[in-house]
C-alpha cells in the first residue's frame, strides 16, 4: 500500500495546478494534482502530450476511466468511490493507482482491508 503524507514516511508532495503554466513550476520530487478532472481535462490532456507525470480527482467510475486512459499515475477519490474505483481498476488493470483522502493513521487498516492501492493524508497536499 502506498502512503503518502505520513510523518514518517519520506514522500513527494502534490501540487495543486490550476493553470497550464503552473505545470513548468513543478519540481521533480511534487507531482501534479489536477482536480477535479471535469475541469481540468485540458490540462490532463496538456500533461500526457508532454509526457508529464499527473494525478486528479475523480467523483465517479467514468471519471476514473477516463483518468487512465488520460495517462493519469494516480486516482483521488473519497473513501466510499475509492471501494467501487478500486474494482473496476482490478479489473481492467489500470495502469493508474487509486488513492483515497483519510484523516487519520485508523482508517490505513480499513483501505487495506479494501484492497485500496493508496492513502493520502492531507500535509501531502499543496497549494501555492
Amino acid at each position: 500500500m502506498l502512503i503518502f503524507g505520513h510523518p514518517w514516511i519520506q514522500t513527494p508532495s502534490f501540487k495543486k495546478v490550476f493553470l497550464q503554466e503552473e505545470i513548468t513550476g513543478v519540481s521533480s520530487g511534487e507531482i501534479i494534482l489536477l482536480e477535479p478532472l471535469s475541469d481540468s481535462i485540458a490540462l490532463a490532456q496538456y500533461c500526457q502530450m508532454q509526457q508529464k507525470s499527473f494525478s486528479v480527482t475523480v467523483n465517479t467510475i467514468t471519471e476514473a476511466l477516463f483518468a487512465n486512459a488520460l495517462g493519469s499515475r494516480y486516482i483521488i477519490c473519497q473513501q466510499e468511490d475509492a471501494v467501487k474505483i478500486q474494482s473496476i481498476a482490478q479489473e481492467y488493470l489500470f495502469d493508474t493507482k487509486v488513492l483515497t483522502l483519510i484523516a487519520s493513521e485508523k482508517e490505513i487498516q480499513k483501505m487495506a482491508e479494501h484492497g485500496i492501492d493508496g492513502v493520502i493524508f492531507s500535509e501531502a497536499i499543496t497549494v501555492d
